[in-house]
């Protein structure tokens, strides 16, 4: 059984950074690609972005490409998502999810929810301005 539990969410001022982190246990963490979503009050799960499964590739939304960095630590069965330059529209539950490798590859394929298997319980965080 697999469980992901996210941490490092908080509040923090517009401009201000958070890095979140995302613990797999229960399989081989190096066996699944990991993705980040978010979901603000009354808006659907969007994604956020995404890393391979030996972290070579790696994939954003348009909405934080130059601003968020995901990264993963094999050896910690850890994915890392750093959130720098945040804004209030930041603001949101983040999740992070996995999914075991099937051969799809790209941005229409890790932006995918349905394509995860597996989800955290999430961590907020909060932007203000």
């Amino acid at each position: 059984q697999v469980q992901l539990v996210e941490s490092g969410g908080g509040l923090v001022q517009a401009g201000g950074s958070l890095r979140l982190s995302c613990a797999l246990s229960g399989r081989t963490f190096s066996n699944y690609e990991m993705g980040w979503f978010r979901q603000a009050p009354g808006k659907e799960r969007e994604f956020v972005g995404a890393i391979s499964r030996n972290g070579g590739s790696t994939y954003y939304t348009d909405s934080v490409k130059g601003r968020f960095t995901i990264s993963r630590d094999n050896a910690k069965n850890t994915v890392y998502v750093q959130m720098n330059s945040l804004k209030p529209e930041d603001t949101a539950v983040y999740y992070c999810a996995a999914r075991t490798y099937s051969g799809c590859s790209g941005y229409g394929c890790y932006s995918n929810p349905y394509g995860y298997d597996y989800w955290g319980q999430g961590t907020q965080v909060t932007v203000s301005s």
